[in-house]
């Protein structure tokens, strides 16, 4: 087994802390980044799936990130051994705890009507204070504690990195051609319409090409005043996509439309790949549509 550990799932993030401290989204954030993610899971069934998980790649290229918390119950008394066991057989393991003021925590339980796991019996303030009180020991031995009361999901993103010591992914950018006559793609962020470009349908020698076509691209540029509008829509993606990096969205869509998504809006697509290499994938999804005469 220990063989199999080291080898394969090489870092655990263990995320714990009070209810009500963010620990699901702080593990979303971590799922997003690419951590193979589990919701309250049992301590001392952690190194078995760790091993399991030897298999999923995943999990073996970044990680696995999981919730354990007071609702393990007794369980929770396992946690500190577990860890002690994971580092020795060769695991990163880091703890972050989540914590938030009293008052913090009472409004957010009062504000989406959840109960607390302890309140069988008691206020929510009690049951804040007599979770504390059985993790205390957790939180002596946590490797970050991150205070949550009054924080962003842009900084407990930046902080939680921050902790454990890893880098945002790259933003990754599709750029989708489409016709207007076919539909929207639904899962667009952005819809660029280019119908106003001159149209290469109109022309003989070019309608049965695409804007893949140099000839096609050369027709449509021909204006200094569309070369200029590419140059501008490039450096507005350009602030655009700076200003996604700070709030952890690593997905942005794309769709560049025209009539029938084969000529001025592939074109578009295409030049716009080009400008944002490396992270950036183009597709054309209707460009076969257009029957060409």
């Amino acid at each position: 087994m220990k063989e199999s550990l080291v080898n394969k799932v090489s870092r655990c993030i263990i995320i714990t802390g009070m209810s009500g401290g963010g620990k699901s989204t702080a593990l979303h954030m971590l799922e997003d980044l690419g951590y193979y993610a589990i919701e309250n899971i049992p301590p001392t069934l952690l190194p078995q799936l760790i091993q399991v998980l030897g298999k999923h790649e995943e999990a073996v290229q970044n990680g696995v990130a999981a919730v354990v918390d007071v609702r393990g119950e007794s369980l929770l008394n396992h946690l500190l051994a577990v860890i002690e066991n994971l580092r020795k057989r060769g695991l990163d393991v880091r703890v972050i705890f989540l914590d938030a003021s009293d008052l913090s925590l009472v409004k957010r339980f009062e504000e989406t009507r959840r109960r607390h796991p302890l309140s069988c019996d008691s206020t929510i303030l009690e049951a804040i204070n007599m979770e504390r009180s059985e993790l205390a020991h957790i939180h002596e031995i946590a490797d970050a504690v991150v205070d949550t009361s009054v924080m962003s999901l842009s900084e407990l993103r930046s902080e939680i990195l921050a902790k454990i010591e890893i880098s945002e992914g790259p933003l990754s950018i599709i750029f989708t051609s489409f016709g207007f006559k076919h539909g929207i793609p639904a899962d667009s962020d952005y819809v660029i319409d280019v119908r106003f470009l001159p149209n290469p349908f109109y022309e003989s020698s070019l309608r049965s090409l695409s804007g893949k076509d140099k000839k096609v691209q050369e027709f449509i540029t021909s204006s200094s005043e569309i070369a200029e509008f590419i140059k501008e829509l490039s450096a507005l993606f350009e602030r655009i996509f700076n200003l996604y990096r700070n709030t952890g969205k690593n997905l942005i869509h794309i769709a560049v439309g025209c009539t029938g998504g084969r000529h001025r809006s592939v074109a578009v697509a295409e030049w716009l790949g080009f400008r944002f290499p490396g992270n950036s994938l183009v597709r054309h999804r209707d460009i076969e549509k257009e029957t060409v005469l």
